[in-house]
């Protein structure tokens, strides 16, 4: 079993969907991947940080979850980062109708010192300075450090970002990132360009039409899981990539085949979030539900 490190927002998230809306519930990219991940009772830990208005029972949800919070980080007299957002009816996209920053403008991490000798590292969708900090701060070189970044990276911190991708093992985008990363349309040309970045392996996600991984040697395309109503895409991918994160720390060994199989895990995972709103459909999901998903995706080849 190996220890998981996770760095993300902790948030509060307000979403309207065409088929309801909530309002000021857990979210952020850090407690996704810490749900998530947390389905293979492995060793996680969540670097992150939150206002003195973070209710405690939502600390006692991701504690009952066995996550260890040490690397969270309570700012007396602040605020919690805010997101709300609308989704259109195709359900493909959204207007953001507020971020309010709050406490994680002036976000420093600080990795707890159990977890600076993390075999795995997933560095969460933040500034590419934080992600660096967060490298930096440990013993040795995990074995797999993976990194969701997202476009406006891109467009505002373009060479920390390129700075951090040579850094990391696997790195995880969507199709339109890749395009705007290289320049090209082409999936395949994209991924041997970044793969001369750094990245040992590549996941570029093509929404409803699944995703590719991509190594020096061999590529494996998964479809997803055929999902009859989508209520809330919120959080999607990031419930993706700790799945994958989560399933590959309970590998003895990293290999081609354990992260095609973590792409699979990740992906049956993500299919249970979107059913919900928020967190709500991944907070209590039994380990046989998901196998019964990642057959039916395996048997859609």
């Amino acid at each position: 079993m190996k220890k998981l490190l996770i760095v993300g927002t902790v948030a509060f998230d307000s979403i309207k969907t065409p088929h309801g809306e909530v309002n000021k519930i857990l979210g952020g990219s850090g407690m996704y991947i810490g749900i998530s991940s947390s389905v293979f009772n492995i060793d996680n830990s969540i670097v992150s940080v939150v206002g003195e208005d973070f209710p405690t029972k939502d600390l006692t949800t991701l504690k009952n979850k066995n996550i260890d919070i040490s690397g969270l980080e309570i700012i007396k007299g602040g605020k919690t980062f805010f997101w709300e957002g609308v989704y259109h009816d195709d359900m493909n996209h959204r207007d953001t109708i507020t971020t309010e920053l709050n406490v994680l403008a002036e976000f420093s991490p600080i990795v707890p010192k159990s977890y600076k000798n993390s075999e795995i590292v997933l560095l969460g969708n933040l500034h590419p300075a934080i992600q660096l900090s967060v490298l930096e701060q440990m013993n040795s070189k995990p074995q797999l450090v993976i990194l969701d970044t997202m476009n406006y990276w891109m467009d505002n911190t373009l060479e920390e970002l390129i700075k951090v991708i040579s850094k990391v093992d696997l790195l995880c985008i969507n199709d339109q990132e890749a395009e705007q990363l290289t320049g090209e349309t082409d999936l395949n040309l994209a991924a041997k360009k970044i793969s001369k970045l750094g990245p040992k392996y590549l996941i570029i996600k093509k929404g409803e039409f699944g995703s590719i991984l991509y190594s020096e040697n061999n590529y494996y395309n998964s479809p997803v899981y055929p999902t009859n109503e989508v209520k809330d895409p919120t959080g999607a991918g990031d419930t993706f990539a700790g799945g994958l994160a989560g399933y590959l720390a309970s590998c003895k060994d990293i290999t081609f085949d354990e992260v095609k199989k973590g792409v699979l895990y990740g992906t049956a995972i993500a299919s249970f979030c979107i059913e919900g709103f928020g967190p709500n459909n991944i907070m209590n999901l039994d380990i046989n539900l998901i196998e019964e998903r990642v057959l039916k995706i395996k048997s859609l080849k």
